[in-house]
C-alpha cells in the first residue's frame, strides 16, 4: 500500500482543535508552545479558549491550523509513524506549509512566522468590500473557467480552487464574482454561493500579498523535504528548495489545483490518503476526485492510534 500525508487549509479552524493531542502527547504540546515563541503571542490560548471570529481572521486561522496539523503529526511520530511512511505530501493551500514542515522542509517556527505573514499580507491586499470568492458546485474546473472570463468584463474573476470533479471556486472582484454565480446557475451549476471570506484569495488581486511573500520566503532557508511535494500550483512533485520558494510565491495568485494533485498522486501508486490535523474536508473531495483512494482523518488521539496501528498490521 502507498500513501500520502495530506494537510488542511482554511475554513477547517475550530476553537478546541488539537486539545485533546497536546493533553496527551507533549509532542503535540510542544508544537503549539513552539508556535507561541515563534509568533510573540498566545495563539494556543485563542485556538483552544478563544472566539470562532477570531480565529478566523486569516492571519490567525493560516498559523493555527498548521500548528493543529503538526501537532497531529508530532503524535503520530510519537507512535512510530515516519514522515517516509508516505510517498509524497501535499497541502490545500496554506496546507502546504504544513506539509514542508512535516516533511522537515521548514520548521515550525519558519512556518509560523511566514503564515502569520501571508494572512496578513493576503488580508491587506485588497480592502475589505472590493473582492469575493463563490463556489460552483456540478460544473468541471473546464466550464467554471468559462464562467470566470465571461464574468471578468474587464474586472478579475478566476478559477481559483479546483477542488473536485464538482466544486470549483472563483475569486475576484465583487462585481464580477457575483456575475460568476448567475452566469453559473444559466449554466447548469447545482449551486452557486458566495463564500464569507475576508479576502479574494488565489487570484490576480493578490500580486501584493506574493510581493511579499517573495521577501519573506528569501530571508528563511528552505530545505529539501523527505518526500515529494505534490505542489498545488503545478499537481506534480518538486523536490528542490528554491523551486518549492517560488511556487509558494505563485500559490498566492495562482489555482490551487488539488483535483489535478490528486488525480496524479493515485496514478502514481497511492491508495491511501491520511488527513492530517483539524476537519475532514479534503477527505470528502478525495473520495470524489478518485473512488478507489482509501481516506483516514487524523486529528484527534484516538485517530493517532488507530492510524499507527494500521501500519503494524
Amino acid at each position: 500500500m502507498s500513501r500520502a500525508f495530506v494537510f488542511p487549509g482554511q475554513g477547517a479552524q475550530t476553537i478546541g482543535m488539537g486539545r485533546e493531542l497536546a493533553e496527551a502527547y507533549p509532542a503535540a504540546k510542544a508544537v503549539f508552545d513552539e508556535v507561541d515563541d515563534a509568533l510573540n503571542l498566545k495563539l494556543s490560548a485563542l485556538i483552544w479558549e478563544g472566539e470562532q471570529d477570531e480565529l478566523t481572521l486569516t492571519k490567525n486561522a493560516q498559523p493555527a491550523l498548521m500548528a493543529t496539523s503538526l501537532a497531529a503529526f508530532r503524535a503520530l511520530e510519537a507512535e512510530g509513524v515516519k514522515i517516509t511512511d508516505a510517498a509524497y505530501v501535499a497541502g490545500h493551500s496554506l496546507g502546504e506549509y504544513s506539509a514542508l514542515a512535516a516533511a522537515g522542509a521548514l520548521s515550525v517556527a519558519d512556518a509560523a512566522r511566514l503564515l502569520r505573514t501571508r494572512g496578513e499580507a493576503m488580508q491587506s491586499a485588497v480592502p475589505v468590500g472590493i473582492g469575493a470568492m463563490a463556489a460552483l458546485l456540478g460544473l468541471d474546473f473546464k466550464t467554471a473557467a468559462e464562467v470566470a472570463r465571461e464574468a471578468a468584463q474587464g474586472e478579475v474573476c478566476q478559477a481559483a480552487n479546483d477542488n473536485d470533479p464538482a466544486q470549483v471556486v472563483v475569486s475576484g472582484h465583487k462585481a464580477a464574482v457575483e456575475r460568476a454565480v448567475e452566469i453559473a446557475k444559466e449554466k447548469g451549476a447545482k449551486r452557486a454561493v458566495l463564500l464569507p471570506v475576508s479576502a479574494p484569495f488565489h487570484c490576480s488581486l493578490m500580486a501584493p500579498a506574493a510581493e511579499v511573500m517573495a521577501g519573506a520566503l528569501a530571508r528563511i532557508e528552505m530545505g529539501v523535504p523527505k518526500v515529494p511535494l505534490i505542489a498545488n500550483v503545478v499537481a506534480e512533485p518538486v523536490h528542490a528548495g528554491h523551486e518549492i520558494e517560488q511556487l509558494l510565491v505563485e500559490q498566492v495568485t495562482g489555482s490551487v489545483r488539488w483535483r489535478e494533485s490528486v488525480l496524479w498522486m493515485a496514478h502514481h501508486g497511492v491508495d491511501e490518503i491520511w488527513e492530517i490535523g483539524a476537519g475532514k474536508a479534503l477527505s470528502g473531495m478525495i473520495r470524489r476526485i478518485e473512488k478507489s483512494v482509501a481516506c483516514r482523518a487524523v486529528g484527534t488521539p484516538d485517530e493517532v492510534k488507530a492510524a499507527a496501528e494500521s501500519l503494524q498490521g
